[in-house]
């Protein structure tokens, strides 16, 4: 199974519950995840999309604690079987 077909399958789940998927490009700051989850409630988070038993690359990992440490939930998506727990994560954690 490809990158794209986890991302697409988050993608369509996020769209289901209300919500946006879009894909995040951040030009001049490598290593940010792929993307954007926005849900109803003003709730937020990014997701790193891998095939299936990739992992993130060391730039990347610096780039979800830095996330993290403002505050954001970042989650590497490498099955889709995680992408209902996932969305129930960020629909349960209060928005900033």
């Amino acid at each position: 199974m490809r990158e794209k077909i986890i991302e697409n399958d988050l993608r369509k789940a996020v769209l289901a519950d209300g919500g946006l998927c879009p894909k995040f490009v951040s030009p001049g700051m490598d290593g940010m995840p792929d993307r954007l989850v926005l849900l109803p409630g003003g709730r937020i988070a990014f997701v790193e999309a891998k095939a299936p038993g990739k992992k993130p690359r060391p730039l990347q990992l610096r780039r979800h604690e830095q996330l993290r440490r403002l505050g954001f939930d970042v989650y590497v998506l490498d099955d889709p079987g995680q992408v209902p727990g996932i969305l129930r994560e960020v629909m349960n954690r209060d928005p900033a």
